[in-house]
């Protein structure tokens, strides 16, 4: 029998029954851990070239 984790403020689970870390955990993690997070509220500062280029890229092609 699979462990069922409940939602809450820290994580979400995709359509595709991954964890997501929300912006809130993150920020409570107190850095960027490099990999590439998808609510990342440090910029992606410690995901390495070009990745962390492209993220940022992504989340630019949202805000507009």
């Amino acid at each position: 029998m699979k462990n069922q984790q409940k939602e809450n403020n820290d994580y979400y689970i995709n359509d595709l029954g991954q964890v997501i870390f929300t912006a809130n955990y993150l920020i409570k993690m107190g850095s960027c851990c490099g990999n590439g997070c998808l609510h990342c509220p440090f910029a992606y500062k410690n995901v390495p070239e070009p990745k962390r280029s492209y993220l940022l890229s992504l989340r630019e092609d949202e805000e507009k």
